[in-house]
């Protein structure tokens, strides 16, 4: 008959068998040349063809190619008058040919603009390429930020189930240890219950990172213009953790003002609209059309004549009512950048706060707690071996030490996702 506590024991050790053999087999399916490994890689491959990406760039270039249209002259004009196409005055005969008709005039003409129209319009125009450009930037500043945050999490949750992975080896350790002091007399059958529960906690949890894995591998590759199910590398080993942000935050405002995307974006949207104001009160002068005239009588040339027509502007309501307009949008897009720019300032405040705040409790927790908890589970697990403590206060130290593993992970994972934060506020490339 099996023993009782080998029969306890068996589906726990069945539980994390078949969890660890299909992680083996998923790594051993992953090509060298899959990404993931590194932020770099993730980040080429998005700059290179995410659809998001690809159309702002499109539209920042039609934005250019109207930079050749703006302020041009508008196209001349011809024209040709056949008159007397009876031919009344002679034989009667009607007649389209310019050669047997009674007189023929052609007519070319040019038109020019109010004087400033064509500048302000180039400006207008500039100024709109500029818009497009640095919303491009601004696309691909919170492009890289989302695969930033997701790479973060993605390291996160492989550090998580290693480190879950080394308390799954601990347990056994404490399982194995409660086994024989419950067989030796020395501890009751509760202690070695109680320590299979705890890895059955644990294979659950495992389980549960390995689900999030998955739909972090399947957010990756979305954000990166993959197919969801495609194969990711595992992260590299953990990497540095990012410096902590300048202490002077006036010095974080001015970069942020001056670099931030939105803001430049903006700021070429209020030049639009200065262009354009200045558009609306060009009308309020006249418009120039010179023409040129030759008149045809048969086969030869006889007169020629040249025009001159002016624009008489005297629709003032109207006018005025294009003025105002384009006053209004102007202090729309000033306003526009001001709120922007303050609620940009806030966000600033706030991840400059969070990553200070992330870095002294990393510190804390790297120096204080995380030795403290180790000693504290070493001298729990010392203690039950020679029966000074319970398995209760065993098990309390382990989790104080898992907690404090988790919370370095989670807190330098959280600094990495604030530090992308900032670089996309103060406009810094990836």
């Amino acid at each position: 008959m099996m023993n009782p506590r080998l029969l306890m024991a068996t589906p726990a050790l069945l539980a994390a068998l078949l969890l660890a053999v299909p992680c083996r087999a998923a790594t051993a399916r992953v090509p060298a040349t899959a990404p993931g490994a590194t932020l770099d890689s993730l980040l080429a491959i998005a700059r290179e063809q995410h659809p998001e990406l690809r159309t702002m760039q499109h539209e920042a270039e039609a934005a250019t190619q109207r930079l050749d249209a703006a302020g041009t002259l508008p196209d001349p004009m011809f024209g040709i008058e056949l008159r007397d196409v009876t031919n009344a005055a002679s034989n009667g005969d009607f007649s389209l040919s310019p050669a047997r008709v009674g007189s023929t005039r052609y007519r070319v003409g040019q038109t020019f603009p109010p004087w400033g129209q064509r500048r302000a319009q180039r400006t207008a125009a500039q100024a709109g390429a500029d818009e497009a450009a640095h919303r491009v930037d601004s696309t691909w500043a919170d492009l890289a930020l989302r695969i930033k945050t997701a790479h973060a999490r993605w390291q996160q949750v492989h550090a998580t189930l290693e480190q879950t992975r080394e308390i799954v080896a601990l347990t056994e350790r404490l399982e194995a240890l409660a086994q024989t002091r419950y067989a030796s007399g020395l501890a009751p059958q509760q202690d070695v219950i109680r320590a299979q529960v705890e890895r059955t906690a644990i294979a659950t949890e495992i389980a549960m990172l390995e689900a999030e894995r998955g739909a972090l591998s399947a957010r990756l590759n979305g954000l990166v213009a993959r197919p969801a199910d495609a194969p990711l590398a595992a992260p590299q080993a953990e990497p540095a953790l990012p410096p902590a942000a300048p202490s002077d935050p006036a010095t974080l405002r001015e970069r942020m003002l001056a670099r931030n995307p939105q803001l430049a974006a903006e700021d070429a949207r209020i030049r639009a609209a200065e262009g354009n104001r200045e558009v609306a009160r060009s009308r309020r002068y006249p418009e120039l059309t010179i023409g040129v005239a030759p008149m045809q009588m048969r086969n030869r040339i006889d007169e020629w004549e040249l025009m001159l027509e002016i624009s008489i502007p005297l629709q003032r309501g109207r006018q005025r009512a294009e003025e105002r307009e384009a006053q209004a949008l102007l202090a729309a897009a000033q306003a526009r950048k001001d709120s922007a720019a303050n609620e940009l300032l806030a966000q600033l405040g706030e991840q400059w706060a969070a990553l200070a705040a992330a870095h002294h409790i990393e510190s804390l927790t790297r120096t204080r707690l995380l030795p403290q908890a180790s000693l504290t589970l070493q001298a729990a697990l010392a203690g039950y071996e020679t029966g000074q403590v319970d398995f209760a206060t065993v098990l309390d130290a382990l989790r104080q030490n898992r907690q404090a593993q988790l919370k370095l992970i989670d807190t330098r994972t959280e600094a990495r996702i604030r530090a992308a934060e900032i670089e996309r506020l103060l406009g810094e490339r990836p």
